[in-house]
């Protein structure tokens, strides 16, 4: 009778202490992003994963999946994950995330915004306030901007200082709407995830890229196997740092405030940290051999012409009135 009442404490400490287990488990989340653990990303996601730690007394702790592991490297996926709730934290950028939300797209048509004043006004204003309530729809909490940045033209054939030395290019892109882009550009697009963007720059399978300085370039080393630069600032591109809907629901308004506070804090350091090293950026790419070349006005004015066509293409995909508003946010901001 004593072993068997023994067995049975022994089986209840068992049970119970796979129940802490399982309790300390679940508030584990992961957060799956696009890139490197070398990017402002990571750097973006580690510092939400330390101030959430922090501001919930060690309860809830984040764990970073970086190069889009949890999707096999499909960075278009995480989204639509997040948005079953199947993955609990994602960040990514704008344009990732176009193939589950179209509008998305309004934040990087082509030649939209000039300066980082116009961008804050958007992600800051009306056209912030408009796309979260359109990502809460797919199941997705925006809980705050970050920054990948104005995208820069890089390849190994020749400088680009005109529309016409992009004919005929193989351009590596994220999304569709730079497809529309590269071919007003006369160049031959190919849709392709990051993972697979650095083999195919040095094995040739495409000429060239484009993304911003601070975030990818530079971090992800995209210096090591390309020869020119051209700083056109042809599109920005945010990243934001959201959170499943179902998740989302699931914590009282207390975890809420600590979430939204540790993610604001988070990616306000971020991006602070992004352009921090777009400054210093192009004299080191020079000092790492890249050919750089800062267009004039009138150069930046030909790329905008030629890229008008998919400029209007996309401001009708995304919905005329949303991209009126994104064109008077950043108007606002001049």
């Amino acid at each position: 009778m004593k072993i068997a009442t023994a067995l049975k404490g022994i089986a209840v400490a068992a049970a119970l202490g796979l129940a802490a287990i399982g309790s300390a488990e679940a508030d584990t989340f992961r957060l799956s992003h696009n890139t490197s653990d070398a990017t402002t990303w990571h750097k973006g996601g580690e510092r939400f994963a330390e101030l959430l730690k922090d501001k919930t007394g060690g309860k809830h702790t984040v764990r970073l999946f970086a190069n889009a592991t949890l999707t096999g490297g499909d960075q278009m996926k995480q989204a639509e994950m997040v948005g079953r709730g199947a993955i609990d934290f994602v960040m990514t950028s704008a344009i990732n995330v176009t193939p589950l939300v179209p509008e998305m797209a309004a934040f990087s048509l082509p030649y939209l915004f000039t300066s980082y004043e116009q961008v804050d006004a958007a992600t800051a204003g009306e056209p912030g306030k408009r796309m979260t309530e359109i990502l809460d729809k797919h199941g997705i909490v925006v809980l705050a901007w970050g920054e990948n940045g104005f995208r820069e033209v890089t390849n190994n054939v020749r400088p680009i200082k005109s529309p016409d030395d992009m004919k005929g290019l193989k351009m590596r892109v994220a999304g569709p709407m730079y497809i529309d882009v590269m071919n007003a550009l006369g160049a031959n697009p190919q849709q392709m995830q990051w993972v697979e963007t650095f083999s195919a720059l040095q094995q040739g399978v495409v000429d060239g890229q484009e993304n911003p300085i601070g975030a990818v370039i530079i971090p992800q080393r995209v210096y090591e196997v390309q020869k020119y630069l051209t700083t056109w600032h042809y599109s920005y591109d945010p990243i934001f740092l959201g959170v499943s809907r179902k998740r989302w629901d699931s914590w009282d308004a207390d975890t809420k405030a600590s979430v939204k506070a540790a993610a604001e804090e988070a990616m306000a350091f971020q991006r602070n940290l992004t352009r921090e090293q777009t400054a210093q950026g192009i004299e080191m790419l020079r000092q790492k051999g890249m050919q750089v070349h800062e267009p004039t006005e009138a150069e930046l004015a030909a790329f905008k012409a030629a890229t008008r066509p998919a400029f209007e293409t996309w401001a009708a995909k995304v919905g005329p009135d949303l991209a009126k508003l994104f064109e008077t946010a950043a108007a606002s901001a001049d």
